[in-house]
């Protein structure tokens, strides 16, 4: 994935850009975003005018659709702040595919601003701000979903890295890890049945590995399988990473229930 290079953190402000599924449906993960961050002693704001990264448009094609939203992004995040994001799916959209959709307009620069400052929220702990360990404890067998937008990104490695520090984490292998959920935003839409199947396959594989929770960076993602899972009448036990690390410093005493 071609992105553009982006600026290190300076000082102990940061953006929280929540997205939209953690608004709708996993308001837990936001929270414990927030919570992490707090944690490293940063400042987190969070402009109430957000609405959505653009990518849905972006996917379907309607690329001025997703343009107009993307405009109203880079005004409501007008700062020279991070910008952090529990997921790699809309940080990916920011730092890269935004910048597709404006390749050729004259708004460019002011997207490249945003790009420059936004992160995943694992990516930001390891290689923004150079944490590569996570104190506290959490217990389980671990299978670790590397969604599609971690490729060709630091998200995925990121995330993994600060699991294994956990005491009582162990993170289990399984087959086909790369491949994707199904979900894929408009796809699981417009063809819900290949959607469905590669989903179904997915959870085939991790069930296998017999993990006690499934991990991900995107929320978008563990809601499809879960969905999934419920449906088959066998539901999983599943976390943001955000929530993992969030938890396992409320099991060490270090955070406050």
């Amino acid at each position: 994935m071609t992105t553009i290079e982006r600026k290190p953190p300076l000082g102990k402000k940061v953006q929280l850009m929540a997205t939209c599924l953690c608004d709708a449906f996993y308001d837990d993960a936001a929270i414990a975003t927030v919570q992490v961050l707090e944690h490293l002693g940063l400042t987190v704001e969070f402009p109430e005018a957000q609405t959505c990264c653009g990518q849905p448009a972006f996917n379907a094609g309607d690329w001025n659709a997703s343009r107009r939203v993307v405009r109203h992004l880079v005004r409501t995040f007008k700062s020279e702040l991070p910008v952090i994001v529990p997921s790699s799916s809309c940080a990916a959209m920011v730092f890269h595919g935004a910048l597709l959709a404006f390749e050729h307009e004259r708004d460019l620069p002011e997207v490249e601003q945003l790009a420059r400052r936004t992160w995943e929220l694992a990516d930001f702990l390891v290689n923004g701000l150079g944490v590569t360990s996570w104190p506290g404890r959490f217990d389980g067998a671990i299978a670790f979903h590397r969604s599609c937008h971690t490729r060709g990104t630091q998200s995925a490695e990121a995330a993994a890295t600060l699991m294994r520090s956990i005491p009582g984490v162990t993170l289990v292998e399984f087959g086909e890890a790369e491949q994707c959920c199904g979900f894929g935003g408009t796809f699981s839409v417009s063809f819900p049945h290949i959607s469905e199947a590669m989903g179904r396959l997915k959870l085939q594989h991790l069930r296998a590995a017999h993990p006690q929770f499934l991990v991900g960076v995107d929320t978008s993602c563990l809601m499809h399988l879960s969905g999934l899972a419920e449906k088959e009448g066998r539901p999983v036990q599943h976390r943001h990473v955000a929530q993992v690390l969030r938890d396992a410093l409320k099991n060490g005493g270090l955070l406050a229930a």
